[in-house]
């Protein structure tokens, strides 16, 4: 995988990718969008990389060519070569806190060790009403899509666990990060 989050603005083929600052209009999405945090792309954007709605992942034009977003089942897979559930998310995240003055999660930043190099940060994310939180103590990315249904796989790690969570039914209006993959 990537060893950081997407930050991209332009499809694969050069298209622009719509940026959407206004939280009312990223709430009636129904088409591909993307945005930084607190639509802030100097403070957050080159640390966190963008956020991008699902409809964006969708699209499979997200990633470069010889890249695309990881599948639930690529996930999962990952998680458990890690350890399970349980301490795979410590082993993904970057490493020190900010009460610390040596990183990016807030305090405890449980089990982290980055010894994967995926150096995962939290970036926190925008929700389906444009509202942005999170950002120091929850990193979240979307998986692949897997159907047509309005609601799919995405996966979270927080700073106050070492695990990775693993949930089904973040509607497509969300903003989360993106990791890409090697094909």
């Amino acid at each position: 995988m990537m060893a950081e989050n997407l930050k991209t603005t332009k499809y694969k083929n050069g298209t622009s990718i719509p940026l959407v600052t206004d939280n009312s209009t990223w709430a009636g999405l129904s088409t591909p969008a993307y945005c930084w945090y607190n639509n802030d792309r100097s403070t957050y954007g080159h640390i966190y990389g963008a956020l991008y709605n699902r409809y964006t992942v969708e699209t499979g034009n997200l990633c470069p060519t010889g890249w695309h977003v990881p599948s639930d089942a690529e996930w999962t897979t990952l998680t458990y070569y890690l350890g399970g559930e349980s301490w795979a998310g410590g082993k993904l995240k970057s490493t020190g806190t900010i009460e610390g003055g040596n990183g990016l999660w807030r305090s405890p930043n449980l089990g982290a060790t980055n010894e994967t190099g995926f150096t995962a940060l939290p970036g926190g994310g925008r929700d389906i009403g444009g509202s942005f939180s999170l950002v120091g103590s929850d990193g979240l990315w979307w998986g692949a899509a897997q159907g047509s249904t309005r609601r799919e796989w995405s996966r979270s790690l927080d700073y106050n666990f070492s695990n990775v969570y693993r949930y089904y039914g973040i509607d497509r209006n969300y903003g989360l990060s993106v990791r890409c993959l090697r094909d």
